[in-house]
């Protein structure tokens, strides 16, 4: 039985610019699977990082319905939409996002503080474990300044699979990386994705992330093309 974990409906976003209005998304309609290795391909300004920002709860549309695993964003809260995105969106940025202060595995715990449920011995269990599994278990007690820029890619993917996600956003993740670097990355993000059936969904322009995925969606100018 396949799982919807995000459904976007005649989503329309409009964005206001002096006194006019800029629309980036018109009339979106997509169903995203929980499992899927997804693609948001297009050029940039055509709207896939606006319709990225919906997805992860961090913005909301003019117009139209966002049902994020199952639960209509617009009915909630700003608690509720962080107890939502703290529950079930992880996110890796082209920039990492990283806290220069913290080492990576405090990175890596950084998010689960917002989870009362996880104390502090399970948030350093997983904060290792999750590195591990990105092949970063040397590396823990390492500030982002002694890394390099595939492992602090690594790093962030380990903060996002470490809240136990059932969906990861992914903003052009390669865009700061070398080709060879850049390629790695995106193979251990397809094994994770087979291993723990995480949703990724990818804003990209990179030929590569679009030829790995299980499905590309393309966007031009705010609206889907076939």
């Amino acid at each position: 039985m396949t799982v919807d974990v995000v459904v976007l409906e005649n989503i329309v976003k409009e964005y206001s610019l002096g006194t006019h209005k800029v629309r980036a998304l018109n009339g979106i309609n997509l169903t995203v699977s929980l499992g899927e290795y997804l693609a948001l391909a297009g050029p940039s300004g055509s709207g896939k990082s606006t319709l990225l920002n919906l997805m992860g709860c961090i913005d909301s549309p003019s117009e139209g319905r966002v049902l994020v695993d199952g639960e209509l964003v617009s009915d909630k809260s700003p608690d509720q939409l962080a107890d939502l995105r703290g529950r079930t969106i992880g996110f890796i940025f082209q920039t990492f996002n990283l806290l220069p202060v913290l080492s990576a595995a405090e990175n890596v715990e950084y998010p689960l503080l917002n989870h009362k449920d996880v104390g502090k011995r399970e948030r350093r269990e997983r904060a290792r474990y999750y590195l591990k599994v990105v092949g970063l278990e040397q590396f823990v007690d390492r500030r982002p300044a002694e890394l390099s820029g595939g492992q602090r890619q690594r790093v962030a993917i380990a903060r996002a699979l470490a809240v136990h996600p059932k969906i990861v956003l992914a903003d052009e993740p390669t865009a700061n990386l070398d080709h060879k670097t850049g390629n790695g990355i995106l193979t251990l993000m397809k094994a994770l994705n087979k291993e723990y059936n995480t949703t990724f969904i990818f804003s990209t322009h990179d030929p590569k992330v679009i030829e790995m995925a299980d499905r590309v969606v393309r966007i031009s100018d705010g609206q889907l093309v076939e």
